[in-house]
């Protein structure tokens, strides 16, 4: 029997996503705990978070249930509790790599668009207190998914496998919980994230237009330190949240499409458009989680500089971490 071409895809894909998005987001948080990259300490704080959530993704997500869970069914990694546990991670870490972004959105809005604000806001203390808060939030919010999967089979007294609690997820809890699970993960993180790109964008044109009246006609040709140092923070807020707002648009649509939301039991046709879509956006999705890297790369010259530093001299990564 011929296999079907998108599990040859994805055979090839996630092992190629893992390699190349552990590599990226464990460099990317070394380059920003040197803190040579010339940017504000918050915005550090809040992309090295980003950094860390996308690790996670790669680890648990991909590797660990995409890949080891897939490939080897009969490992420990089947075992119901540990299989309950990797569920809950997945859930955890794809939260956590939305909401970052999503607080990274607010900082550069505040920074921006509220000065008396800013100065209180942007801090180190505040941005870990902000970014402690979320986690704790979600990781209470996700507590369900420990309840809502029961064992698939008991072989030698041991619990294997995980299967959906038809019970639970009937009942109004778990339909309350489904619709949260939704809600949390995009839909209200990206109406933040549209939100608040648009007054800050809209905040930005307002002061681009003040500033060139008083700066006069005289100074046209003369560069404004303040207003580059804006549009680089523009370019770095919108490719981050652009990229990820894009690489979700598969997934949202073919969830409202299809209502597959959940392939790990998927007995049917692999040939099937609405299995192919639901694939195609968890792929597309684990994607979101390697792009940031290259996105501070090509929009920031000082992180740019530095990553060159680090593959010239893989060493330099041992002695870095030594050194602190």
């Amino acid at each position: 029997m011929v296999r079907p071409t998108i599990l040859k895809f994805r055979d090839i894909y996630y092992p190629f996503l893992a390699t190349f998005g552990v590599s990226a987001n464990l460099l990317t948080i070394v380059i920003l705990f040197r803190g040579n990259c010339g940017l504000s300490k918050s915005v550090s704080v809040y992309m090295g978070a980003m950094a860390t959530a996308d690790l996670l993704v790669m680890i648990f997500n991909v590797i660990m249930h995409h890949i080891c869970a897939y490939h080897f069914p009969h490992s420990f990694l089947s075992y119901t509790a540990v299989c309950k546990c990797i569920i809950y991670i997945n859930s955890i870490s794809l939260n956590l790599s939305v909401w970052y972004t999503v607080l990274f959105t607010v900082d550069r809005f505040v920074s921006i668009c509220c000065q008396k604000f800013k100065t209180k806001y942007c801090t180190v203390r505040k941005a870990a207190a902000v970014i402690t808060t979320a986690s704790v939030l979600i990781y209470f919010q996700s507590l369900p998914f420990l309840f809502a999967y029961k064992f698939e089979r008991i072989i030698h007294n041991i619990h294997w496998g995980c299967l959906p609690r038809i019970d639970f997820f009937t009942s109004p809890a778990g339909v309350g919980f489904s619709w949260l699970q939704s809600a949390l993960a995009p839909w209200i993180p990206f109406a933040l994230i549209l939100l608040f790109n648009c007054l800050t964008v809209r905040r930005i044109l307002v002061a681009s237009r003040a500033r060139s009246r008083l700066r006069g006609h005289s100074s046209e040709n003369q560069s404004d330190p303040e207003m580059e140092n804006r549009r680089k923070s523009i370019i770095l807020l919108f490719s981050v949240s652009g990229s990820l707002m894009v690489l979700w648009l598969t997934a949202m649509v073919s969830f409202l499409t299809t209502g597959l939301t959940n392939t790990a039991h998927y007995r049917g046709d692999y040939t099937a458009p609405a299995y192919i879509a639901t694939q195609t956006g968890y792929m597309l999705i684990y994607l979101s989680s390697c792009t940031n890297t290259c996105i501070y790369a090509v929009t920031q010259t000082k992180f740019r500089d530095e990553l060159k530093k680090v593959v010239k001299s893989p060493c330099t990564l041992i002695l870095i971490l030594v050194k602190k």
